[in-house]
């Protein structure tokens, strides 16, 4: 019995080394091409945050002189103090999103239709809704009209895309339109894939829709949640269309982060600080990234504990 069997190990630990070639040749290509346009050019940008220098000359070696220019001048940290806007602008998206979604999976009357039209605005081009919101906005026009057919007069708005006071938030709107839909969708699938069992355990226990939701959907949602949020955050520290579309290139006080890099680069024609800059956008898209991980693997525990004993209990029914 010895004598066969080990043949038959031999046998299954000999490398196939015709595919290990093919997957080889298949992955030299695109790994090639990743590496020449997205790694090294990453490590040359670390190494120009440190140089004085522009497209055409150098200047010489500053060191962290680029970096600590950034933290002293107001204009740069108040650009990501902009952040705050569509972060919370991310926080009203998400409960939109998610609203619209438990609602369009309770079974109500064309909520095919509804899924189509919410959606709609992910499938447009962001320059496009921008053209359309700097119309929207524009002082006399679409929203002012509105408003005043429902009896505000027209001195008493303010002007949406001037006034500092409301043009963040005009901005913020546009991603809250344009985005929702592709959140929603996301939602809906992930509530499709909840055990239907668990609503009708919930519902024999004397639960309503809101301990349902609360109990069964948000924990049952929470890594698809989680997704959505890390983009909507990571998308709020680059907002960049709304800005410079809508904004006019960050006028009036709507000069995002990502914008100041823009116009440091290309208009300023200053590399080595731009690079420095979208070092430091990248650092704090890490932080808030690992923040947020942190936060559901910690303060979101003790929601799956819940959703576990609930889909336990469910079994048991069942």
């Amino acid at each position: 019995m010895t004598s066969i069997a080990a043949p038959d190990l031999r046998r299954k630990k000999k490398i196939n080394w015709q595919k290990v070639l093919l997957i080889v040749i298949f992955s030299a290509v695109p790994l090639f091409l990743l590496a020449l346009f997205t790694y090294v050019p990453f490590i040359k940008m670390i190494k120009f945050s440190f140089y004085d220098m522009s497209y055409t000359r150098t200047k010489g070696f500053v060191g962290f002189d680029n970096y600590l220019k950034i933290f002293r001048k107001d204009e740069y940290v108040g650009a990501m103090l902009l952040s705050l806007y569509y972060m919370a602008g991310a926080v009203v998206q998400l409960s939109l999103a998610l609203f619209f979604a438990t609602l369009l999976t309770s079974g109500i009357r064309g909520a095919g239709i509804f899924k189509g039209i919410m959606f709609f605005p992910f499938l447009v081009n962001g320059i496009a809704i921008g053209y359309i919101f700097k119309f929207f906005y524009t002082r006399g026009f679409v929203l002012d009209t509105v408003l005043q057919g429902i009896g505000f007069s027209l001195d008493s708005l303010p002007f949406w895309l001037r006034d500092q006071s409301v043009n963040n938030w005009s901005l913020v709107f546009t991603s809250v339109w344009k985005y929702c839909g592709q959140n929603m969708v996301l939602f809906i699938g992930a509530i499709a894939s909840i055990d239907p069992s668990l609503y009708e355990a919930a519902t024999i226990d004397g639960a309503n829709k809101w301990h349902q939701f609360t109990a069964i959907i948000l924990p049952g949602i929470k890594t698809v949640f989680m997704l959505n949020l890390i983009l909507s955050i990571t998308g709020s520290l680059s907002a960049f269309e709304p800005a410079y579309v809508v904004g006019s290139m960050g006028a009036n006080g709507t000069a995002t982060f990502f914008i100041k890099i823009h116009q440091m680069a290309h208009v300023n024609n200053k590399v080595g600080m731009a690079c420095a800059m979208a070092m430091v956008l990248m650092v704090l898209i890490i932080l808030f990234t690992i923040a947020q991980r942190l936060f559901f693997r910690y303060v979101m525990k003790d929601s799956d504990n819940t959703f576990n004993s609930k889909a336990n209990k469910a079994k048991t029914l069942w």
